[in-house]
């Protein structure tokens, strides 16, 4: 099981041997560091907890402690070959391997139904008056409420998504850089959690 946490930096496009140009996404992966173990002895369950981004040593005071890393999750599956401080880099990964990545999508704010979930809105003539970008009816009179699951108007994004199958293109081990192809979720410089596909 391979697993690290990046930030992503940006988009951008590189070129194969054959001169067909392949996007990628640019991710900071690294250097994590294994910060505690757990056991299904003790826990319940076998997981890695790792570190990502060492934040400055500060004064710990007694209303106000802080933590050595700014993120810390956890990956569940087996714990054999991993030790408290060991150091995790973007080199475990080689190119051509396939890799799950997860992270939260970029929050839109309200939205109604257009933008949300790709409703084609009312006529734009013959009768209708400022219509054009609602829903429409409901539901029918029977129930007399709304049924639970209807789309509607509300918050868009800000989601957990998961994108598997993704190729890894470039690693470059000195920058601690992943080269991987395609859109991944999340604005610049937001958390990425990737994992190798077993």
């Amino acid at each position: 099981m391979k697993f690290i946490l990046g930030k992503k930096i940006k988009m951008s496009q590189i070129f194969d041997q054959e001169g067909r140009v392949i996007p990628v996404t640019i991710v900071e992966a690294g250097p994590c560091y294994v910060t505690q173990l757990k056991t299904k002895e003790k826990d319940g369950y076998e997981a890695v907890q790792i570190g990502f981004e060492r934040l400055k040593e500060k004064k710990i005071t007694k209303s106000k402690k802080t933590k050595p890393f700014r993120y810390l999750k956890e990956f569940r599956g087996e714990i054999k070959g991993y030790q408290v401080g060991q150091e995790i880099t973007a080199s475990i990964f080689k190119e051509g391997e396939l890799v799950t990545v997860s992270g939260t999508s970029k929050g839109k704010g309200f939205q109604g139904v257009v933008k949300r979930w790709g409703f084609s809105g009312r006529p734009a003539t013959h009768g209708t008056k400022h219509e054009e970008r609602t829903p429409g009816s409901i539901g029918a009179s029977t129930p007399s409420r709304v049924l639970k699951g209807k789309k509607m108007p509300g918050r868009a994004g800000g989601k957990r998504v998961t994108i598997k199958n993704l190729e890894i293109v470039k690693v470059d081990p000195e920058k601690n850089l992943l080269y991987i192809k395609g859109a991944l979720p999340g604005s610049r410089g937001s958390l990425l959690e990737i994992k190798s596909v077993t």
